[in-house]
């Protein structure tokens, strides 16, 4: 990988897009594959600047198709990078798909740093530099004002979802003023017969949650028997306002659910005080993820996303991005931006630990993506993390965290965290996240703690499923489209969305946490 491949990859569509009037486009100047922008017919020329070809075979939207006659063993390249190596000779026009070309990931991987590549970032002077969010006493900024329920311990979640279901009744009157954004009761079967690190990973991700600035209250439910003992939990979290907390094992009062209400109802009144207010948007901190990506996801919505983060990088905010074995095949783009030597060295270690986990477990460290990724067009490994990386966009990568840890540096942090959609999304928020923005080519009604912004990649999906989309990436496509217009408009989205404009997992109350077990239950 040469040092220019290693500084970034983010995608550079022309100011004046004219993809739509195209049936394929061609990602970067370097490539040896095109990417159909609709299904293409047998037989089917294309249109300038590609009027030479006509495609060989059936090419479903998403998918690839040679640009060039590729030998057998020769890289396949999407991005200006090397997704993989044929496998067999490739005809220009022909489907490059699984059939033909594979993985070319084995083994380990050395890696030297050379010093931070990244481009310099600047926040335009014509984009709003605020947004009215909940200043808290600990100086951290939400995006919401809602009442949070944690429990400890599986075995008191109905208690928990009941506190919540009838304060949401009890207190009515309270939930009707504007500033109040609900009471929310996040669930999960953790917390007892759990040793060691697996214990502490649970013990630490839900300190994160209870630390959370969109969190104005929190009310923490406990057994009393449990191995995560309520006050160790609470000594995991030394950031909070402890006048906003309430906690109580259940074994050790009458009635919990009773108990439950009385505290609900008082950590409402301190609520009830507080307002929304002018703040930077360098005191955002958002979270990036996608789920069932497909072959537009790394064009579009994943494109869009990472110009995001820049821009929010470039104001002085934070940005997170996790799904480490997503990275695996692109990691050294992110190792070209380490800030310094440690956080190279911090980052080489997260990734060579999660590959080892891999093993630790038998399964393969390169494995191909998922049935519904190859449906979308995605073939290997290094083509879907090329793609999901975009969402990190180009700045400097300033931190590494591990899992159930927080983000404290303005710029990129790179988080520990498995791809899997809900437990990804909960390390996002307990890291800090207050707005999430999860880009998918297939769609998912999953929402979690933080309002979380689904992005379609594709028109055809926004269109489809409205009551799971948010924003249609789709239009990047679109003829005339402006690129750098587009992501003002998205950027202008999020600070509404941040100052309370809801959601669609909000307005359908799609939220829920999941937490990581990767250890021995007694």
């Amino acid at each position: 990988m040469t040092t220019e491949q290693q500084a970034g990859c983010s995608i550079r569509l022309p100011e004046q897009s004219s993809a739509a009037q195209l049936a394929v486009l061609q990602v970067h100047q370097r490539d040896n594959v095109l990417v159909a922008l609709q299904a293409l017919q047998a037989g089917e020329p294309l249109p300038a600047p590609f009027s030479h070809l006509s495609a060989q075979t059936a090419v479903p939207a998403g998918h690839k198709l040679a640009l060039t006659a590729i030998a057998a063993g020769e890289p396949v390249l999407k991005y200006g990078f090397a997704i993989g190596r044929a496998t067999q000779p490739i005809a220009a026009g022909e489907h490059v798909h699984s059939h033909n070309l594979a993985t070319a990931l084995s083994g380990t991987i050395e890696y030297s740093y050379t010093g931070c590549q990244a481009p310099a970032l600047s926040f335009p002077a014509d984009l709003p530099q605020s947004f009215q969010g909940y200043r808290r006493s600990n100086g951290k900024v939400g995006t919401r004002n809602e009442l949070w329920i944690i429990n400890t311990v599986g075995c008191v979640n109905r208690a928990a979802m009941r506190v919540a279901e009838q304060a949401r009744q009890h207190y009515a009157d309270l939930l009707a003023l504007k500033n109040i954004d609900g009471i929310h009761a996040f669930t999960h079967p953790f917390g007892c017969s759990q040793l060691g690190d697996d214990l502490d990973h649970t013990r630490q991700l839900l300190a994160g949650l209870i630390q959370h600035p969109n969190a104005g209250a929190v009310l923490i439910l406990g057994l009393g028997c449990e191995n995560n003992q309520l006050a160790r939990l609470l000594q995991a979290c030394p950031d909070v306002d402890s006048s906003r907390i309430r906690a109580f094992n259940a074994q050790q009062v009458e009635d919990e659910v009773e108990q439950g209400l009385a505290a609900v109802g008082e950590l409402l009144q301190l609520m009830a005080n507080d307002q929304r207010s002018a703040c930077p948007v360098s005191e955002l901190v958002l979270g990036m993820k996608c789920g069932g990506s497909d072959g537009f996801s790394g064009l579009t919505a994943n494109a869009l996303v990472g110009r995001t983060a820049d821009l929010l990088a470039a104001a002085g905010g934070k940005v997170v991005l996790t799904e480490t074995p997503e990275m695996f095949g692109a990691e050294q783009v992110f190792m070209a931006r380490a800030a310094n030597q440690q956080v190279f060295a911090d980052l080489v270690t997260l990734v060579n630990d999660f590959k080892q986990y891999f093993i630790d477990n038998q399964q393969p460290v390169y494995e191909n993506p998922s049935p519904g990724n190859k449906d979308g067009g995605l073939t290997t490994l290094e083509e879907k993390s090329l793609g999901a990386i975009q969402k990190g966009g180009s700045a400097v990568v300033q931190q590494i965290i591990r899992y159930g840890e927080q983000a404290h540096a303005a710029g990129l942090t790179l988080l520990e965290g498995p791809g899997n959609d809900a437990v990804s999304s909960t390390a996002l928020t307990a890291a800090g996240a207050t707005l999430l923005l999860f880009t998918t080519g297939r769609g998912t009604p999953l929402g979690f703690p933080a309002p979380t912004v689904k992005i379609a990649s594709n028109s055809n999906l926004a269109a489809r499923k409205p009551q799971w989309i948010d924003y249609d990436a789709g239009q990047l496509l679109q003829v005339g489209q402006d690129a750098q217009q587009f992501t003002g408009q998205f950027f202008r989205y999020l600070l509404a969305v941040a100052s309370g404009e809801r959601t669609r997992n909000e307005i359908s109350d799609n939220r829920e946490i999941a937490i990581w077990k990767n250890g021995v239950t007694l």
